[in-house]
């Protein structure tokens, strides 16, 4: 159960970096790079003249395993990819050390 719960967590906490990185998009024109990553969010990335944030409430979370979350843009999966490696805090893998994106939502 602690397992689903986790999992659940992650799905919730990239959600929200969708809607923030959304925002972000409105504001600047443009997602961050991969680069710039989701710390943008939180400071004003160089020449994001329109950056109106910080566009999370509280500081840029870890994952439930304590591991940050990867950004990519452009995605491998669409537009932006925003995941988790899962458990196992590496790519791939399946049941709960399988990697957990904004494409499987």
């Amino acid at each position: 159960m602690i397992n689903a719960a986790t999992a659940k967590t992650a799905k919730a906490q990239i959600e929200l970096f969708g809607t923030a990185l959304d925002t972000f998009r409105l504001d600047v024109g443009r997602y961050p790079t991969s680069q710039e990553g989701l710390a943008a969010l939180m400071q004003k990335p160089a020449g994001a003249d329109r950056w109106d944030g910080p566009y999370l409430k509280k500081d840029l979370p870890a994952d439930p395993w304590g591991k940050p979350y990867q950004f990519l843009n452009p995605g491998l999966h669409g537009e932006i990819d925003v995941f988790s490696y899962g458990a196992d805090g590496v790519p791939g893998g399946e049941g709960f050390d399988a990697d957990i994106g904004n494409w499987s939502l």
